[in-house]
């Protein structure tokens, strides 16, 4: 299939049933909001269940015999240690060994794989690490990604899918059946909770949406996502990460394995490692509301920093936002000066993620 400007989710018509006016995000009308209060469909990821249309996210599948040599060389995880039904969260490089992008590569078993990533270069770089290769590459828009995500997730589709979802591990993926439509179910997330990701095909992805509606399964805006992804500490693309930043300015260097081969980026990155000029923090602002993002953080008069993903928690009562700042400042508990339009107020370095911090609700058994 080949990858178009605009793109449509089947699901469309369920978002504006909703109130959403398809906003768009990476190409494609998102569900930035519903008529839904986003602080009660984050209490409902919080407590039982909520699901998003992750469909905006781009999936490719790759396969033939340099398959793996190919995203071996994109990525900076060791392919080979991604067993099939397994998956990994990775960076995708620039030459120049800076973000430009992150994705998770899925090993579907068979010499398939299959790489979903959001509004970074993965599909360029890929293209350019197969020259010369013998690999298929297929941008894939009619699999969707539905994301299922809170405490009760596992129980409510259990009750509906042909396998026990409960021996399904963290980061591992299986093909199955769940309404008794055709489905591959990934045990991944971006909301702290524990949770699974649905990747289906146009003509059965509707059908799987009602069926959790029905079920009792909230649908929920990226307005409510960025809340539940902030107080977990994840980062978005092209916001709290650029092609400014190498892994190990962002917090991401656990995806790096440079004891690996050669991989894109590779040699400037080493090169790099130890000369940080950023770090991403999580911040508690002394304010009564969601700020703007771009505020500027000072310390004794020295701008040090800058806000980049705003939220307010109702659950928490606080004021949170990701933020870069100079290493030197990035301990918990530094405090600093926002400045940013009408702006002026306090904000506190505070330990990330700042709910779940042991993360024992993805993990759990």
């Amino acid at each position: 299939m080949t990858e178009e400007l605009s793109r449509t989710s089947a699901l469309a018509s369920r978002h504006t049933a909703l109130g959403s006016g398809l906003e768009d995000w990476n190409g494609m009308g998102t569900a930035w909001s519903y008529d839904t209060d986003p602080d009660a469909e984050h209490d409902a990821v919080r407590e039982a269940a909520g699901m998003f249309d992750m469909s905006p996210l781009k999936k490719i599948i790759v396969s033939g015999p340099d398959a793996a040599a190919v995203l071996d060389h994109l990525v900076t995880r060791d392919v080979r240690k991604i067993a099939p039904g397994t998956a990994a969260y990775l960076s995708v490089l620039t030459d120049k060994g800076t973000m430009a992008d992150d994705a998770i590569l899925y090993n579907n078993g068979d010499g398939r794989w299959m790489i979903v990533h959001g509004s970074g270069d993965t599909m360029a770089l890929l293209r350019a690490s197969a020259r010369s290769r013998t690999v298929s590459i297929e941008f894939d828009d009619d699999l969707h990604d539905l994301s299922v995500q809170g405490p009760a997730s596992l129980a409510i589709l259990n009750e509906h899918c042909n396998v026990d979802l409960g021996a399904l591990a963290y980061f591992r993926h299986a093909p199955m059946t769940l309404f008794g439509q055709p489905c591959r179910v990934s045990r991944t997330g971006y909301s702290g909770e524990r949770g699974y990701e649905i990747f289906a095909g146009s003509k059965a992805i509707c059908a799987i949406w009602d069926g959790l509606v029905e079920a009792g399964v909230m649908p929920c805006s990226f307005t409510a996502l960025d809340k539940l992804r902030i107080e977990a500490g994840l980062l978005f693309y092209g916001y709290d990460m650029t092609a400014d930043h190498t892994p190990y300015e962002v917090g991401l260097g656990f995806t790096v394995n440079s004891a690996k081969g050669d991989f894109r980026g590779r040699t400037a990155l080493m090169a790099a490692r130890g000369n940080e000029k950023i770090a991403n923090v999580c911040l508690d602002i002394d304010h009564g509301d969601m700020v703007a993002g771009g505020e500027e953080l000072s310390v004794n008069g020295e701008t040090v920093g800058t806000v980049n993903s705003p939220c307010y928690s109702r659950r928490l009562g606080k004021s949170l936002a990701l933020a870069h700042v100079a290493p030197s400042a990035a301990a918990p508990g530094t405090r600093f000066k926002l400045n940013g339009g009408p702006i002026c107020t306090s904000a506190t370095v505070v330990s990330m993620p700042i709910h779940d911090p042991q993360k024992r609700r993805t993990h759990q058994a």
